[in-house]
């Protein structure tokens, strides 16, 4: 669970609902059933394990929120998946049919996620290879195999297998980190400002430099301050 606000609602929700559904419970101090809501949903979440994620909102302090989903009355409960709203409920609503809604949020396990959970579990690349013979396009099994790919050294074929599905949060950073690795670029998080003084000095007019400098952002991370920093620097060079 996640106490979201105004100012985090995009990245915590929105980009996150890219790569898991999010629940969006929006609720008030003062609102009685909120209170009766609030556990069921937490404790309904919870159970999928991380599966669904759930992000809390207090309407009195998060106005934006709240008007961007024309609340108008609490508690009012949204499901997101890759950006967009796929159902929701006003009220509360007994533990039974809270578990009704998350459950359609995550539908039973293909044979194909089977096989990329054993993948993970034991390390292993085959079975996310017959995960992929059985869904080219499964999303899970193309980014675990992506990631040891990368690190196997193999860094071309992990980003033709990223190129198989549309780009989300996790993909563009594999792609960074399969790009940099084919150029040997060893990230150093420690040594990374020195890589990225020198490419800025380059990024005007070499669009391979400005690559790089934009793949070394994206593997610093949204929430490093040196993102920010770097992002600003490199648009004064450019425009």
């Amino acid at each position: 669970m996640v106490d979201v606000t105004d100012a985090t609602f995009e990245h915590e929700v929105l980009l996150r609902s890219e790569e898991v559904p999010v629940v969006v419970d929006l609720w008030a101090p003062w609102c009685g059933p909120c209170r009766t809501l609030g556990p069921i949903i937490e404790q309904v979440v919870d159970a999928t394990d991380g599966a669904v994620v759930l992000a809390k909102v207090n309407v009195d302090e998060n106005p934006a929120i709240s008007a961007s989903f024309k609340v108008q009355s609490i508690p009012a409960v949204f499901a997101l998946k890759g950006g967009k709203v796929v159902d929701g409920f006003i009220g509360a609503l007994p533990e039974a049919a809270v578990s009704e809604f998350v459950a359609k949020l995550t539908p039973a396990p293909s044979e194909a996620d089977l096989l990329v959970a054993e993948g993970l579990a034991t390390d292993t690349e085959e079975p996310l290879r017959r995960a992929l013979d059985l869904q080219p396009d499964h999303e899970g099994a193309i980014c675990a195999l992506a990631g040891r790919l990368i690190a196997g050294g193999q860094p071309d074929e992990a980003i033709a297998l990223l190129g198989r599905i549309p780009e989300t949060p996790a993909t563009r950073l594999l792609l960074a980190e399969a790009r940099l690795a084919g150029q040997d670029v060893r990230v150093d998080p420690d040594g990374v400002e020195a890589l990225l003084d020198g490419l800025l000095e380059r990024v005007r007019d070499d669009t391979d430099a400005r690559q790089e400098f934009l793949d070394l952002l994206e593997t610093l991370g949204p929430d490093d301050p040196r993102t920010s920093h770097y992002r600003k620097a490199l648009a004064t060079r450019l425009f």
